[in-house]
C-alpha cells in the first residue's frame, strides 16, 4: 500500500508514519503543506491520500477540492479534530471519500486505509510512450530514436519517464528527489541537476 500523509502536526505525522510502517504499509510519503500534497498527489500514484484539515499553505478541503477539480480520482480521507455533521459535510462535499476524527486509535485508521484501497483504481500505463522522434518502452526500460537504442541509466529512465507522466507540470527538486531516489537515500540532493544535465545530452 502506497500512502500519501498530509499533516502539519510534527509528532503526529511521525508517529502516524511509525505506526503505519510497523502495519505493514510500505510506501508513506509525509508532507507539512497544503500545496505540497497537491503536487505530490499529481505527480504519483497513490492508493490513499491522507488530509489533515488545518494545513499551512492549502487547507485539506481546499486541497481535496482541487485535487477533484484537476481530476484526481483517488482515495482520499480526511483527518480533523472537528466532530460536527456539518463539518463532515462540508469534507464529503468537497471530495473526500472517508472522515476520520482526532483523535484516533491506529487501527481505526488502518482499517480505513485498506478499505479505501479496495476501492481504488489504478491507471493502467501504455506500455509505450512516444515523444518527438523517441519511443520509450516500460517493459524493457529501453529508449529509441528510430533504430537507434540510447543507453540510460536505471534513473535517468526512470527520471524521463517521471517527467512524461507528468508533462506540462513543473515538478520542483523535492518531488523529483523522492520519486527517484526517496527520501531516505544518502545521495544529495544535487544529484538531481546532474542526472537531468546527463539526461539532456542523451536526448540531443
Amino acid at each position: 500500500m502506497k500512502i500519501l500523509l498530509a499533516e502539519d502536526d510534527l509528532y503526529l505525522g511521525e508517529l502516524i508514519v511509525h505506526l503505519l510502517k510497523k502495519k505493514g504499509v510500505d510506501k508513506i510519503d509525509w508532507v507539512q503543506e497544503g500545496e505540497d500534497a497537491y503536487e505530490y498527489a499529481l505527480a504519483s500514484f497513490y492508493d490513499v491520500v491522507v488530509l489533515d484539515w488545518m494545513l499551512p499553505n492549502g487547507d485539506g478541503v481546499e486541497i481535496c477540492k482541487r485535487l477533484r477539480k484537476k481530476g484526481y480520482s483517488g482515495a482520499i480521507l480526511m483527518l480533523t479534530a472537528k466532530d460536527a455533521v456539518q463539518d463532515r459535510v462540508e469534507g464529503l462535499e468537497a471530495g473526500a471519500d472517508d472522515y476520520l476524527v482526532k483523535p484516533f486509535e491506529i487501527d481505526e485508521l488502518m482499517a480505513r486505509l485498506k478499505a479505501l484501497s479496495r476501492r481504488t483504481f489504478v491507471p493502467i500505463q501504455e506500455e509505450t510512450v512516444h515523444f518527438k522522434d523517441f519511443v520509450l518502452n516500460r517493459t524493457s526500460h529501453t529508449l529509441h530514436r528510430g533504430d537507434e537504442e540510447i543507453f540510460l541509466t536505471p534513473r535517468e529512465f526512470q527520471l524521463l519517464d517521471l517527467l512524461l507522466q507528468n508533462k506540462g507540470r513543473v515538478l520542483s527538486r523535492e518531488i523529483l528527489f523522492d520519486r527517484i531516489w526517496g527520501y531516505d537515500s544518502d545521495v544529495s540532493i544535487k544529484t538531481i541537476d546532474a542526472t537531468v544535465k546527463l539526461l539532456r545530452k542523451r536526448l540531443c
